[in-house]
């Protein structure tokens, strides 16, 4: 949990990403490779597609196959490639996935703390929201973005995780991050159902 403190701008941002990574990560504490791959909410949604999905878009652009860069053109190959990246293959473990995803994390925080907020950048198209054209934008503006893209999938994780086996966002980051208990949760445990 990214606790209350007087930081300046650029820590807060990064702070609350790494938050929500942390939420995001924790939601596949202790899922098998199958309970990783299941969908029990109507949406096509896993908790290893999120993870996966989440680890690329937190990768630095030379690891992004089929990204739509500045000025680039959303054609169907750029769009599958992207859409794949919802779920985990048949060639692709959670064990593994988890594993980029961590180094992913600890250099995507690490930039966004080098970064002036206030600088100018090029947002390339987002055909999935309608904007088929790149803008114009601050850093701040990605990274208010980011944290709210990255907090959308970390609620989608709480959904999806609590509809396999009952486990809350709280007591999962407490095992995933090994925090001892607090008053109001325990760290998940497969052997003792969730609290509520």
């Amino acid at each position: 949990m990214y606790a209350p403190a007087v930081h300046d701008e650029i820590t807060g941002y990064a702070e609350y990403v790494d938050q929500q990574l942390e939420a995001i990560r924790a939601s596949a504490h202790g899922l098998t490779e199958e309970q990783a791959r299941l969908t029990p909410t109507r949406s096509a949604l896993s908790i290893g597609g999120i993870v996966k999905h989440t680890s690329y878009v937190i990768a630095p652009p030379e690891e992004k196959q089929g990204r739509v860069e500045e000025g680039g053109e959303v054609s169907a190959d750029v769009y599958a490639a992207f859409m794949d990246t919802f779920a985990l293959r048949t060639d692709e473990t959670l064990a593994g996935t988890i594993e980029v995803f961590d180094r992913r994390r600890v250099a995507v925080v690490e930039w966004i703390r080098s970064i002036d907020p206030a600088e100018e950048i090029t947002v390339p198209p987002a055909p999935w929201y309608g904007l088929m054209n790149s803008s114009q934008a601050t850093m701040r503006y990605s990274f208010v973005h980011f944290v709210e893209e990255l907090a959308r999938h970390a609620g989608h994780a709480d959904i999806i995780r609590e509809q396999i086996d009952g486990a809350q966002t709280g007591e999962l980051v407490l095992a995933d991050t090994g925090r001892p208990a607090t008053p109001f949760a325990q760290p998940w445990s497969a052997a003792e159902p969730a609290t509520t």
